[in-house]
Order: C-alpha cells, then structure tokens, then sequence
C-alpha cells in the first residue's frame, strides 16, 4: 500500500470509518456542499429583504423632515384625549339641549274660519301650541262685525278642562299629528 492510502486508513479509523466506502463519502460531501451553497443563496435572499425592509422601517420612523414616529403617536394620543372631552361635553350639551327642547312649543295647528257665516274671508282662527308632551295653549280669535274676540284654553296632555268647539278639535288634532 502506498503512504496515501496508508494516512487515510488512519484518519477513517480515527473516526470509526474504516468500512466505510470512500465514494459515498464524496456523493455525501457534494450532496452536502450543494445544500449550504442552496442555504446561502437563501441567505444572500434574506438578507436583501431584510434591507429593504430597514429601509421602510426607517422612512417610517424618521418621516419627511425628521420627525420621530413616537412624537408623531404621542401627539395621537393627546388629541384623542382631547375628542373623547370634547365629545363628553357636547353629549353634555346635547342632553341640556334635549332637555330644554321637551317644554320648547314644538308642534301647531291652524285652523282658519268664518265664525258667523256672514263676514266671508274667514277672519277668525284657532292656534295650537303645544310641547314634545302635548301640554300648552289653544288661542282663539273671533272675528264679528262688532269686533274681534280673543280667549285662551290651557292644554295638558293633548286635553283641555273646557270644552272645545269644532274648529279648537280640529286645531288641537292637526297639532297632536291625529287625523281629523
């Protein structure tokens, strides 16, 4: 045998290969030289991504003129404070507002009439206003030849303690929103 072959029989039986055939070992090594050459073209790959990515990252972060993300997500922050205040107080606002709309006079009637069937242009009328709760007043105005006539009848609750005409009916209905 010649001194080559002598030092790697050595070496194979140094690791415990001294049955093993030399040619596998080479199909093993080229098997295994191809995966990292495959293992490092994915890196290389990688590795550009990642670049790419910092590269957002930081166009991100550093903004047009510099600015940092962090002032730009405290600066959010604060102005949501300040929405979620302002908003609490018109909800406040609107309540109130609400509130002061229920006895506001809301709805009407108006009915025009001709009270004694002999003046024609129908002079005389009933006015009805009411709040969100159908108390207010009914105005009534009676024109004659002798003159004009006009009294009120207090409404609570869509009724009123004194009776009503026809027109004052009609007037009171149209202003509830009941068909007359």
């Amino acid at each position: 045998m010649n001194t080559k072959s002598v030092i790697l029989d050595r070496i194979l039986n140094l690791f415990g290969l001294q049955y093993f055939d030399l040619g596998f070992l080479v199909i093993g090594m080229v098997v295994l030289f191809i995966l990292l050459l495959i293992l490092f073209i994915l890196l290389l790959l990688q590795m550009k991504k990642v670049k790419k990515l910092n590269k957002r990252l930081d166009a991100l972060t550093l903004g047009k003129d510099g600015s940092s993300l962090e002032q730009d997500i405290v600066q959010l922050f604060e102005d949501n404070k300040y929405f979620k205040e302002v908003a609490a107080e018109h909800k406040k606002d609107i309540r109130t507002l609400f509130k002061r709309m229920e006895s506001a006079y809301q709805k009407f009637g108006l009915v025009k009439y001709d009270a004694f069937n002999q003046m024609g242009g129908q002079l005389s009328f009933c006015l009805v206003l009411l709040d969100e709760n159908n108390n207010g007043f009914l105005l009534n105005s009676v024109h004659s030849s002798e003159g004009c006539y006009s009294y009120t009848k207090e409404i609570r609750q869509g009724e009123s303690d004194i009776s009503l005409g026809a027109e004052e009916t009609e007037a009171l209905q149209m202003a509830m929103g009941e068909p007359s």
